[in-house]
């Protein structure tokens, strides 16, 4: 037990047990824990993300470097004499000292060159430098473990001495900006090149001027919000009929209706498109919103929503001369908001998402009428060697829902509190 005494003799004294005290370090370790959990969970999966919108951002060859990097970067260059384009920098080693040098000349072939009886001691010089031994046309060879090799001469400490070839590679030369005079030979693989964290924006001005990607999203915003006026409309009209309006067969006609649900879509593509051929809608962006403004799912959500609003509301609108139209319009919709939005971030996400049916009703080569999944797809293609553009348009997909379903979160969470499931 630990007593704590107050200062003050008609404070009451406060007991507090050891155990009780071990639980509480035990309840934040867990809750330390669990939040740590969590945050790692988190960064996994905003990950893929985030690469895909800092690599939207980065310029063509930061694309490929080697290690790969997350942040956008590109190459400093600096301004040379007698060059007509700026030099790259690298970082490059000079007397145990790194410096900033500028590459002002790539693919210099460097030859590697052993003393046969030392082949262990190489030399790296250009093999503009190195002249064959008995000339280019009786160059004289050696035999070394079975194998003919060709002599060089190699000019060694003012000396000239006959070598073989071990090796061939490629080096850049590297002059000091400040200090002409310094001059050095590295693999330009190899060297570190001079970077700073940037972006660049004008990919997506790119990306949507390449094979009409702007004319897709156009297309993409109109098939979209049609969609989603079209499901908002007549799912409250269903909704309100068969939550509010007497029929005959009402019940049966709602399970029906309901059961369409259960239908494969992939059973209804074949006799869709062949309606849409004998329509005349084929390859039309009309065939990519009428066939989908009726959804069986909106109108259950929304009668479902409709039976939680007490009838003594509606009686009381009827009584004073209210029509139907009138208390669906004043009464229901207003209190079906959270619904609504709802409904209206699903179809949203869906619509904006869709690539199947476009891909079977629109045609490959009609690119007025193509939608934002299949210019990506397209772009996949002809621009698979520029993943910082594949990535700009995967971001431009991406972006708009992800904005809708932050900004419509709060509703989910309302519609959920405020209505209940009712026969």
């Amino acid at each position: 037990m630990i007593t704590v005494r107050g200062k003050d003799p008609g404070v009451q004294n406060t007991v507090v047990s050891r155990p009780e005290v071990q639980r509480t370090w035990l309840h934040r370790l867990r809750k330390l824990a669990l939040y740590a959990l969590l945050t790692i969970m988190a960064l996994v999966m905003i990950f893929p993300f985030l690469v895909m919108i800092f690599t939207s951002l980065k310029v063509p060859s930061d694309t490929f470097s080697y290690p790969p990097r997350l942040l956008p970067q590109e190459q400093l260059t600096v301004v040379m004499p007698d060059m007509d384009e700026p030099a790259p920098l690298f970082n490059i080693e000079v007397d145990g000292e790194k410096r900033q040098l500028a590459l002002v000349q790539d693919n210099i072939r460097i030859g590697i060159y052993a003393d046969p009886n030392a082949l262990e001691v190489t030399y790296s010089l250009p093999v503009r430098e190195v002249k064959p031994t008995g000339g280019f046309m009786d160059q004289q060879t050696i035999t070394i473990d079975g194998k003919e090799q060709e002599l060089w001469d190699v000019e060694v400490n003012g000396q000239v001495v006959q070598m073989i070839q071990t090796g061939l590679t490629a080096y850049g030369r590297f002059v000091d900006p400040n200090d002409p005079s310094v001059e050095v030979l590295a693999n330009v693989r190899l060297s570190e090149p001079v970077t700073r964290v940037t972006a660049r924006p004008q990919n997506y001005t790119e990306v949507l001027q390449l094979n009409g990607l702007g004319r897709s999203l156009t297309n993409t915003m109109l098939v979209t919000i049609c969609v989603v006026l079209g499901q908002l409309v007549t799912s409250v009209s269903g909704g309100y009929a068969f939550a509010r309006l007497r029929f005959p067969g009402r019940d049966v006609v709602f399970v029906l209706y309901l059961g369409t649900m259960m239908i494969p879509f992939v059973v209804l593509i074949m006799p869709l498109y062949q309606l849409m051929v004998q329509i005349g809608w084929s390859d039309r962006l009309v065939a990519l919103i009428l066939p989908w403004i009726f959804t069986a799912y909106g109108t259950f959500l929304m009668r479902q929503f409709f039976l939680t609003i007490p009838r003594e509301i509606e009686e009381a609108a009827l009584l004073d001369g209210a029509s139907r139209l009138e208390i669906l319009w004043r009464l229901f919709i207003p209190a079906a908001v959270p619904a609504l939005a709802t409904l209206a971030t699903f179809t949203f996400l869906y619509a904006w998402n869709s690539f199947f049916w476009p891909l079977v009703i629109i045609n490959t080569g009609n690119t007025d009428n193509h939608v934002l999944t299949l210019s990506l797809n397209v772009l996949r293609g002809r621009a698979a060697d520029s993943p910082n553009l594949v990535l700009a348009g995967a971001a431009i997909s991406v972006i708009p829902p992800m904005l809708i379903f932050i900004l419509a979160q709060r509703f989910f969470i309302e519609s959920a509190t405020s209505s209940g499931v009712k026969g």
